[in-house]
């Protein structure tokens, strides 16, 4: 059944809220939604306190790896990390205290999809798909999405549809897919996203991108019939949004049916 799922977003070795299409490698374009005064092992000590499983800590470019780090000593074996990722540091990161991995960009070597990448991270992890997430963040492209890697500014040749989430469900035992042109906007989420990926997905997926309060977690349960999970980032007080609080959301999930 759908739940609420947390983030911890680390950019500069910080813990901050960004609105998605504007992590460029200028600065001057980076649109900033909060940046905490908290170390990134607060929010993991309080999500392991409330028994928040799946929560998800992204490093957003260099200078993250340190605070990665300190974030899965705090709550070993319950956070899944990503952003930088590959077949040389997969599991690293494992024995480092992560739950599971995320990877998007090692995928894609200039933007094209690449099997063979695909089956080395897999191989690195001894072929345990249990500790795999794959993250298909993507942007809109007319009437459809494509996956989008680099901080979410280079749009790959993978189509996000029925056949490719079929090809790689084999492979891992999540997706993760932030919806990039929502990201940070709390403008509500992508309903057609969110529906098709609960026709697509066998397997666990969570979905990120413009959720705002607990409307939008009952709007995704019935969308999904249950079946995506929502993260809601810049929008909770935590993360100093006003439209919805952290313990109203973890009092959702303890009221909805698993």
């Amino acid at each position: 059944m759908t739940k609420f799922r947390p983030c911890i977003d680390l950019h500069s070795g910080q813990v901050k809220q960004i609105v998605g299409g504007t992590l460029t490698t200028t600065s001057a374009d980076l649109k900033t939604n909060y940046v905490s005064r908290l170390p990134a092992s607060h929010f993991a000590k309080m999500y392991q306190d409330h028994g928040l499983t799946g929560a998800h800590v992204i490093m957003l470019g260099p200078g993250n790896e340190e605070v990665a780090k300190e974030a899965l000593a705090e709550w070993k074996g319950g956070l899944q990390v990503g952003g930088g990722i590959t077949d040389k540091n997969a599991r690293q990161w494992i024995e480092w205290g992560a739950e599971r991995v995320i990877i998007t960009s090692f995928l894609f070597p200039s933007g094209k999809f690449s099997q063979e990448h695909l089956e080395s991270v897999l191989a690195s992890l001894d072929g345990d798909k249990g500790k795999l997430v794959i993250d298909l963040s993507c942007r809109k492209k007319e009437d459809t999405w494509f996956v989008a890697m680099n901080k979410w500014q280079t749009i790959t040749d993978m189509e996000v549809n029925e056949a490719s989430i079929k090809s790689l469900e084999p492979y891992c035992s999540e997706f993760l897919i932030h919806a990039a042109d929502n990201e940070g906007l709390q403008k509500g989420i992508d309903e057609e996203l969110v529906g098709k990926l609960s026709e697509w997905c066998s397997i666990p997926v969570t979905y990120a991108g413009g959720g705002r309060n607990l409307q939008d977690l009952d709007h995704v349960k019935t969308l999904s019939g249950g079946r995506v999970d929502l993260t809601i980032g810049s929008a909770l007080d935590i993360f100093g949004g006003s439209g919805v609080t952290f313990q109203d959301c973890v009092e959702w999930n303890r009221q909805s049916p698993l």
